[in-house]
Order: C-alpha cells, then structure tokens, then sequence
C-alpha cells in the first residue's frame, strides 16, 4: 500500500483539503491525523471492517478498546445510552479538549470498536484539523494513538510515518501535537466516577466539576503485576515503550542524578549507546551519555509534551539502555510517571 502524506496549513484550511481524506474514511480505510494529545490512527468507528483494519495497521490486541472521536455533543445521545448527568457536566467544562469518557455503549457501535465491552470511550478533540475531518466525513471516528502498538505515541508526523507508512492509506500532517499525552480516561458507568488513564485534566479538576473521582487502581500501582482487563486503552503493562531498556530512577535528586552517572558510565565502558532523560534543572549534572531535556519542572506541560519525542529521538540514535529520573505524582506529574511507568515495563531503581 502506497501511504498519500497530505500536509495542511492550519491557517488556511478549506473543505478541499480534506475531500480525499473523507473519500478514504468512507471506504473504510484508514487515515492518521494530528489531535492537541497525540497523532490518532482513524477509521469509521461504526464499520466493523474499519475497525479490524486499525488493529491490524498498529498491531494491536483486539481486546484494547477503541475511543470514538466526535465533533458534537448530539453525538453521546447516538453512541451512548443512560448517559449520566455528569456526563453533560464534564462536555461543558472539558469538550473540545483531551478528556475522554467511557459510557455504557448504544447498538449502534460495534463490538469490534470497543473492544468486545458493552462500553464505549468518546472524545471531542479541540484540535482544529481533527474536528473538521470528523465534521467533512460526517463520520465518528475510532482512533488510537497513530503508532505501532507498545510503541511510544506520535505528536509528530514523522512519527507516524516511521511506524504506519505503507500500512495506512493516508497521514495528515498538521504539525506537533499542542500536549503530547493522550486524553484522560473517566468511567462514568459505576456509582463514582473512576480514572483509568491520567492526563492533562487531573482528578482536581475533576472534581471541581463533579466531584467523587476516584482512580482505578491499575493506574496507581508502580510495580509490574498480572496485566488488567483493558476497559481503556493504555492500561496493559507494557505499553509506550522505547526498543532500548528503559529504567526509572527515584529518590533524592541528588543521589538520582549520582547514581544515573554511575550507571550510565558502566554501560558507556561496556560499548553501549546510553541515553538519558533528565530537565532543564539537571541536564548539564550528567557526565555520559546522550542527555536529553524532556523539559522543565517549573512548567510540567513542557515536559509531557516532549516525552513520546525524546523516546523516539532515542530509538533513532540506537540507546540500548535509557535511564530517566522520577516525576512527582502531583499536576500533571501523575500523568507523565504513568506513562514512564509503562514504558520502563515497571522497571524502577529506589535510591535511599
């Protein structure tokens, strides 16, 4: 399969743009698109055809549940029954935006788009190119993260191309992703609602709106244990993954920095390509190795937003061992460590 790269200029979009795109969808094809999280892989959300083909293109197990992309509120009343009150709540404060929300799934989708669960995940991206295809198709929209699975997630073109080129019909490139992290996961199907997947909309805020937000503890644990059902994508183990050994090393920033320096020495001296992933703060505290900065502490959004690109810039210089420092679990630090987390297969180094 010969992949068409369409480039779009945000500042100048029109309908024509997107004619071939909307042809492609249509069919039942597949095309990669930018959204303010990461890049997704799109295909008609209500073609059991399309859907098989996504999982196919990433490699993903069809157990791990597809989000629905749409582009009005009116769309909950089709995909979703018993649509709690809450629900509404969150769209008002949170849609367009990176929240998604899983609800008891109406007849209309498919089984093969959620996964085999009686529940689907909807979302309503801001991103301007993303809600104009979904409203040029007049389609909703199943789309992963635009990457092979396990792999770390695209927020660039590139990215996309790298992992799917030849795999999908198209790729729509718009540009890097604004926040870099796939949306938050809320479950609004039991008596309170529950976190499956941080993101950029925290528990506090959350709660400001509805309140009772709890997270489910497969997004709480640090430690490798039996994978979880997948009510949400993200949640198996090992996920996000760069090909090098990632390890996270928490404790005094101090000692971390120390004994990161340490070990990145032994590896460089045993002939391996090491990376690391440190901050603006401590980037220039490292002797050896690639050291790259993910961002700074004083802004959290810089950091989430170059996470799933540092990753990849070390698979294209060939780390065999990457060693990260630890995030607080505070903001959007829950996020992040979440996704660190999953990428080292649990893989962490307490220094005392």
């Amino acid at each position: 399969m010969k992949t068409i790269i369409k480039r779009m200029d945000r500042d100048n979009l029109n309908s024509e743009d997107f004619k071939e795109a909307v042809e492609l969808l249509k069919e039942g094809q597949l095309v990669a698109f930018p959204t303010e999280t990461v890049y997704g892989l799109g295909g008609d959300a209500l073609d059991k055809t399309a859907a098989r083909r996504i999982y196919e293109a990433k490699g993903r197990p069809s157990d791990n549940p597809l989000i629905v992309h749409i582009a009005n509120i009116e769309a909950l009343k089709e995909l979703a029954v018993e649509v709690p009150e809450e629900a509404y709540r969150l769209a008002d404060d949170f849609w367009p935006g990176p929240l998604t929300m899983i609800l008891k799934k109406s007849d209309l989708v498919p089984l093969e788009t959620t996964g085999g669960l009686d529940t689907v995940a909807i979302r309503m991206p801001s991103d301007e190119i993303a809600r104009r295809l979904i409203k040029e198709s007049g389609l909703y929209l199943a789309a992963p993260s635009a990457n092979k699975s396990g792999r770390p997630s695209t927020t660039k073109a590139e990215h996309v191309i790298e992992d799917l080129d030849g795999c999908v019909s198209m790729i729509i490139d718009g540009g890097s992703s604004t926040i870099g992290l796939e949306s938050t996961i809320v479950d609004l199907t039991g008596d309170n609602p529950v976190i499956l997947r941080p993101g950029f909309i925290t528990r506090e805020m959350l709660n400001q709106c509805i309140g009772g937000t709890e997270y489910d503890k497969a997004v709480l644990k640090k430690e490798k244990s039996d994978p979880v059902v997948a009510k949400a994508p993200g949640m198996k183990y090992r996920h996000y993954a760069p090909k090098g050994q990632l390890t996270i090393y928490e404790g005094d920033t101090n000692q971390v920095i120390k004994a990161i320096n340490e070990a990145a020495k032994q590896k460089t001296e045993e002939g391996f390509h090491v990376g690391i992933l440190a901050t603006e703060e401590t980037k220039n505290l490292y002797s050896y190795g690639d050291v790259k900065s993910i961002g700074t502490r004083k802004n959290e959004e810089t950091i989430a937003a170059h996470l799933f690109e540092c990753l990849r810039e070390f698979d294209t210089s060939n780390a065999a061992y990457i060693f990260s420092e630890s995030f607080e679990d505070n903001y959007l630090g829950q996020a992040i460590m979440n996704r660190l987390l999953k990428a080292a297969g649990y893989q962490v180094v307490t220094i005392d």
